[in-house]
C-alpha cells in the first residue's frame, strides 16, 4: 500500500511563526494576515530551505531525491525505458572509462550492478544520510531566520559537530518560535550516542 505524505511548510514573521500546515492551509492563513510590514519568511519543513509566497496555483514543493515530484512524473516513469511495473527511469550516467569495463563484468550487466550498489549503499548509509540531511535542513532554517542571532557561528559550529548539548546551550536563548522549530528540525540532525556493552560479570 502506498503512503500519500503531504509537503508542509511553516511561516514566520520576523520571528515569530505564524502558520504551519500543508502549503493550501498556510496559503490562506497568510491571506488573512497583514503582511504590509515585510518580514514574511516561509520555510519547506522537509528541506528547511525558503519558499516564495504567494506561490502559483497548484505550487508542489520539490520532493526528496528520489521521489517522484508529482503523479505524473510515476505515471511517466511507469511507461518509460526499462521495466515498466518497476517504474524503471533512464537517465544519463557519467563514469571513467574504468567504471564501465567494471560494471560490464558484473552479473546481469551495468543497470543491475548499479541498483545493487545502491540499495547496498541506502542500507549500510541509511542512518547516516538521515543525519546528514537533518543537519542541512536545520542549517538552512537557521541561516535565513538566525544569522543575526547572538551565538549563531557557535550553534553553527556544534550542529556539524554532533554536539547536541552544545547546540542545545547556544540557541538557549534565542525567540522561543524560532528555538522550538530548530528543535523540531533538528530531531534528526544528532546521532544517538552508543549504548555502553554490559558486562557478562
Amino acid at each position: 500500500m502506498n503512503t500519500v505524505t503531504t509537503s508542509t511548510c511553516t511561516a514566520f514573521l520576523g520571528h515569530r511563526r505564524v502558520a504551519n500546515g500543508s502549503y493550501a492551509e498556510v496559503d490562506q492563513a497568510l491571506r488573512a494576515l497583514d503582511l504590509s510590514a515585510g518580514g514574511l519568511l516561509v520555510f519547506d519543513d522537509a528541506s528547511g530551505a525558503l519558499v516564495d509566497h504567494p506561490w502559483p496555483a497548484g505550487y508542489a514543493p520539490a520532493q526528496a531525491a528520489g521521489a517522484p515530484a508529482d503523479e505524473s512524473e510515476a505515471a511517466i516513469a511507469s511507461q518509460g525505458v526499462g521495466r515498466p511495473r518497476l517504474g524503471v527511469v533512464a537517465r544519463e550516467v557519467t563514469l571513467l572509462p574504468r567504471h564501465w569495463a567494471w560494471l560490464a563484468q558484473q552479473r546481469g550487466g551495468a543497470s543491475a550492478a548499479l541498483r545493487r550498489l545502491v540499495e547496498e549503499a541506502r542500507r549500510s548509509q541509511g542512518e547516516q544520510d538521515v543525519t546528514r540531511l537533518a543537519k542541512e535542513r536545520v542549517y538552512r532554517f537557521m541561516s535565513a531566520i538566525g544569522g543575526g542571532l547572538p551565538g549563531f557561528e557557535e550553534a553553527s559550529r556544534a550542529l556539524f559537530a554532533q554536539d547536541a548539548g552544545a547546540f542545545a546551550q547556544r540557541t538557549a536563548h534565542w525567540p522561543a518560535d524560532v528555538r522550538d522549530h530548530i528543535a523540531w528540525l533538528a530531531r534528526d540532525a544528532f546521532a544517538a550516542t552508543p549504548r555502553p556493552a554490559i558486562s557478562a560479570d
